[in-house]
């Protein structure tokens, strides 16, 4: 019989409970907010808390660079490479945005996380309707100036390289006329690889890339888009692990 590393007793024993109570302690908060707000604003506050305390129980280190390429006075479609689940709370922490995310109509019903999901203007698609509302929705996002942030491959990536790109938020930003800013994360799959429950204290990159406007592109030129958004991220994190 094999004896389970000290980061599987560690993330099974302490992280996990200390995870699960950040998220119904926040979640209720945020809940309540929304009561008298919303807009989903105090709720992303409450978000970007819970997020800040994951890295720091976990011993995550974010380094952030290219900060300045971006306007916080602008919406914006974030797009990311996926290589763990700790990328949610990576980009809430490190991002100064009103951000929100595209998930699937579902997980509004899981407690705490989905009911905060569901009350502070995420975006729940739908998968048997994917187009429904989503337009509309993004549109109301870009009148009050949040964001939203997509990981366009998908999936987490298992051994770091970056798939190719799923062309649902490009059309997505083309519709909204919002930019799309490619962010390179990597250091993330160091935290926690997809499909091992065991996480990890580690240092990770986030590098925001200048951003790429979208209003003079066509509807037929969106899978040059995302390859273009896809090769620019790709090359970041191709640098980012030769500094490291």
């Amino acid at each position: 019989m094999t004896i389970p590393p000290y980061h599987w007793w560690r993330t099974v024993f302490f992280l996990i409970p200390a995870i699960g109570l950040y998220t119904i302690v926040l979640g209720t908060i945020s809940l309540l907010s929304t009561l008298f707000d919303r807009s989903g604003d105090f709720g992303h506050q409450c978000a970007r808390a819970w997020a800040s305390l994951i890295l720091r129980t976990t011993g995550v280190r974010v380094t952030v660079t290219g900060a300045s390429c971006v306007d916080p006075q602008r919406s914006y479609v974030f797009a990311a490479n996926h290589q763990s689940i700790y990328d949610i709370p990576i980009v809430f922490t490190s991002l100064p945005f009103q951000l929100r995310i595209v998930a699937k109509a579902s997980l509004g019903r899981v407690p705490f996380l989905g009911w905060h999901l569901s009350r502070t203007g995420h975006l729940l698609v739908d998968r048997q309707r994917p187009g429904a509302g989503v337009v509309s929705k993004m549109a109301k996002l870009v009148s009050v100036r949040h964001s939203l942030i997509v990981f366009p491959e998908g999936t987490r990536s298992t051994d770091g390289t970056v798939a190719r790109f799923k062309r649902g938020p490009f059309i997505l930003a083309l519709e909204a006329g919002v930019p799309i800013v490619p962010v390179s994360i990597a250091g993330s799959r160091q935290v926690m690889t997809k499909g091992q429950l065991m996480v990890c204290p580690g240092d990770v990159s986030m590098t925001i890339h200048p951003p790429i406007e979208t209003r003079d592109v066509p509807r037929d030129a969106v899978r040059e888009l995302a390859d273009r958004v896809r090769e620019v991220i790709r090359r970041g994190v191709d640098e980012s692990h030769v500094r490291r």
